[in-house]
């Protein structure tokens, strides 16, 4: 356990207050797949994921988690990595399932890796975003965080802003908040469609592919036996965390605008030939 305190005025609160979870990969989470391709070393600081044509390999959270802040460092394939996919997300299970997604899509050398996300609610996803990176997230490990409040689900890259999904309950948009979810991921070949529409297939001759993962937090309240660590949400136990801030601050709202402008490449809110019909409810409310 540690405390934590973010630079940035949106999550700030009393020090004291923010309370993390940062073990082990051997404590906080199980290899699910893929034999010996999933591994945990370093002591249990250092953990792997690695695909062959055989199979790739995956691991989940030993916890199930609902709402908190939850953070990874990884570091992607490296080289031609065209077919790949690591993804990194929370989800529950069932047809009704929630789901906050990170995946990264592989690319041939040179090329950019493109960043995609999701949101499920009850079973319904279809609110892609997609994102080049502004740096090669090959080269050094990058955290890449999720904060999950009753208000809203914000994804973030090295502490920038990315995305923000807001809950719309108000105008009939379902929003995660009953369904607790597990961490996963898993590093699979998606040559069918992962790299241009899969016009590019995954090169074998170049495998093993390996993604690395360190630096596991969470500042979440974990759910076991029908009951949150926190409390309810009128407790000062789930108030006064920091990810329970109601918006982006000023400084937060720019980096989000830098991010989109510059490195958005789909935004399904603004894809109106995929929705002839009128873009989802979601779309027409502010994005902060």
């Amino acid at each position: 356990m540690g405390l934590f305190c973010n630079g940035f005025s949106l999550f700030l609160i009393a020090c004291s207050m923010v309370v993390v979870a940062s073990g082990s990969f051997y404590q906080d989470f199980d290899l699910t797949w893929g034999d010996h391709r999933a591994k945990i070393f370093n002591g249990g600081q250092l953990l792997s994921l690695s695909l062959d044509k055989v199979s790739g390999s995956g691991f989940q959270s030993k916890k199930e988690y609902l709402f908190g802040r939850i953070d990874m460092q990884l570091k992607l394939v490296a080289g031609n990595s065209a077919g790949t996919v690591t993804a990194y997300y929370l989800s529950s299970q069932g047809p009704t399932h929630d789901e906050i997604d990170f995946e990264f899509l592989g690319n041939l050398s040179g090329d950019p890796y493109i960043l995609h996300t999701n949101v499920f609610t009850q079973g319904k996803g279809n609110r892609e975003q997609q994102f080049y990176l502004w740096f090669d997230p090959t080269r050094n490990f990058h955290t890449y965080s999720i904060i999950w409040s009753h208000q809203h689900i914000i994804f973030l890259v090295d502490n920038f802003p990315i995305r923000v999904f807001k809950n719309a309950e108000s105008i009939g948009v379902p929003f995660p908040k009953s369904q607790p979810m597990r961490i996963y991921s898993s590093l699979w070949n998606a040559d069918d469609w992962a790299t241009r529409g899969g016009v590019v297939k995954t090169d074998w001759t170049k495998a093993p592919f390996t993604a690395y993962y360190r630096n596991f937090k969470a500042d979440a309240c974990t759910w076991s036996y029908g009951k949150s660590s926190c409390g309810s949400r009128s407790s000062s136990s789930f108030s006064d965390r920091a990810w329970q801030t109601n918006a982006l601050d000023a400084p937060s709202r720019r980096r989000l605008r830098w991010v989109q402008k510059y490195f958005m490449i789909y935004n399904y809110c603004a894809d109106l030939k995929r929705f002839p019909q009128g873009l989802p409810p979601e779309c027409r409310r502010s994005r902060f």
